[in-house]
């Protein structure tokens, strides 16, 4: 009989965060609008375009369907934003290899559709500090994707280099040509320092609605 409570808690613990987790992208809805943000190994990030504070639902997509997380904005420093949610979610590593002009990355975002992802070049330009990237058509009239995420391929699967942060047309010499800009590793770095008790947060909480 001494085993059972053990065998009880065993069961238990197995059954926290156990929805399937299948995308790291996350739609917060704030008092100014609706913005894209990826749940990372440290929080969710995100560039608060529609609102720099006070309360925040995060939609987040498992398995078996999405669930809206309630938490408070907090200002990372850089020009991003962090939030907290209380259980475990779909999670993606940070990259902090800047793009190098003529590599091929993928950006994914969620519309009113579902998910989407496309392939992009990275460019690079002397005027222009930081990464550039070709434009694919899912962010063609679309400031409701700002925040997309940036994500580079390795050994260990896909990792977060950035987020879509919106556009910028130069002039060049075979003419104008316009390019997405992002919020790429020389600011995700402040998500590592920011996030101080990562490894060693408290339990994740137990509900039944997220078995």
């Amino acid at each position: 009989m001494k085993q059972i409570p053990l065998l009880f808690a065993l069961i238990l613990t197995s059954c926290v965060g156990t929805r399937t987790a299948v995308d790291p992208t996350v739609t917060l809805l704030t008092s100014g609008g609706t913005e894209l943000g990826v749940s990372t190994d440290y929080g969710v990030v995100f560039l608060g375009r529609t609102a720099r504070s006070g309360p925040v639902q995060m939609r987040i997509w498992f398995g078996d369907g999405p669930s809206i997380e309630g938490s408070l904005i907090e200002p990372v420093g850089g020009g991003i934003f962090t939030a907290e949610a209380d259980i475990s979610l779909p999670r993606v590593a940070l990259d902090f290899a800047p793009p190098v002009a003529g590599e091929t990355l993928l950006v994914a975002g969620r519309n009113a559709n579902g998910p989407w992802e496309a392939e992009v070049t990275a460019h690079s330009d002397p005027r222009v500090w930081g990464s550039l990237l070709s434009i694919p058509s899912q962010l063609v009239g679309r400031a409701d994707q700002v925040g997309a995420g940036v994500y580079r391929h390795g050994p260990s699967g896909r990792r977060l280099v950035g987020l879509v942060s919106g556009r910028l047309l130069l002039d060049t010499a075979a003419g104008k040509n316009e390019y997405l800009t992002v919020v790429g590793p020389a600011h995700l770095w402040r998500m590592v320092t920011h996030r101080k008790d990562a490894g060693r947060r408290r339990p994740w909480v137990y509900r039944e609605d997220i078995l």
